[in-house]
């Protein structure tokens, strides 16, 4: 008896095709170790002391995370890199109520992050802090560009004082009065960092590049009691505005623009252990 050939259409090879891709896909994505979390996390309620700061500990290379005196609306601006003046809708007690914060993971994620970079490994931590946000805090976020007002960072009228060009240098200090950057690109990085204390986003439209040496110190606007030296009263330092110009030759402009905000839709006060 002859048998006739059997045809396979193309169309059926390739379905063919795309459910084997599909199951190897599968196999790959249930094969992939599951992003490092946190084991364990003690939250507790901050207990203010007077004369205290506001700090988080995290290295890079190992996976532990401390913070003290810190809010909820701190730790999203650290975990997602955002500053919290583009975290909006979120309730009172997010941005007022204080918490201190120590979170391990299990040691097999030490030794997976000491094989990363810097840059890495700190992502990878950054992704931890919001899966633990999300797990403790049940925080769920979405983002939005909205037009908001911005600062615009220029050059004042007689140029920019920045000091020379530096070969080498790479940090970035924050404090409640203070600024000082040394990166490659400076000003950039510099604007990022204003924008955290200037209360809207800052804009960097100095057109100037390179590594730079930037320091600035001015009085926040909260201080209201006299400095004393030697127990007699002294001038309050300047405005951020003021010493922008006095120090580095540089301004804020007022102006509006696109911002990409994150918007709070879910957060809860922690379960505290």
């Amino acid at each position: 008896m002859l048998r006739r050939p059997v045809r396979i259409s193309s169309c059926f090879l390739l379905l063919l095709a795309v459910a084997r891709l599909s199951s190897a896909q599968a196999q790959a994505q249930s094969a992939a170790p599951a992003a490092p979390v946190f084991d364990v996390a003690a939250i507790h309620v901050h207990e203010s002391l007077p004369h205290e700061h506001n700090s988080i500990w995290s290295s890079p290379f190992d996976g532990q995370f401390k913070a003290e005196n810190i809010s909820v609306i701190t730790l999203i601006d650290w975990a997602y890199e955002i500053p919290d003046t583009r975290i909006l809708d979120a309730p009172a007690w997010a941005r007022s109520t204080m918490f201190d914060i120590d979170a391990k993971a299990d040691p097999s994620v030490d030794q997976q992050l000491k094989t990363l970079t810097s840059d890495a490994g700190r992502k990878q931590k950054e992704k931890m802090v919001q899966a633990l946000l999300a797990d403790r805090f049940h925080l769920v976020m979405h983002s939005e560009t909205r037009e908001l007002p911005i600062y615009n960072l220029v050059v004042a009228k007689g140029g920019a004082r920045l000091g020379p060009l530096q070969d080498s240098g790479s940090h970035i200090n924050t404090w409640n009065s203070r600024i000082e950057v040394e990166m490659a690109d400076s000003v950039p990085y510099f604007a990022a960092e204003l924008s955290k204390v200037a209360g809207r986003d800052v804009i960097d439209k100095t057109g100037i590049f390179g590594r730079y040496d930037i320091k600035l110190h001015w009085t926040p606007d909260d201080v209201t009691q006299p400095q004393l030296l030697n127990g007699a009263p002294v001038d309050s330092g300047p405005s951020i505005f003021t010493a922008l110009e006095e120090q580095l030759g540089l301004k804020l402009e007022p102006a509006k623009g696109p911002v990409q905000v994150l918007v709070i839709d879910h957060i809860e006060l922690p379960s505290v252990n």
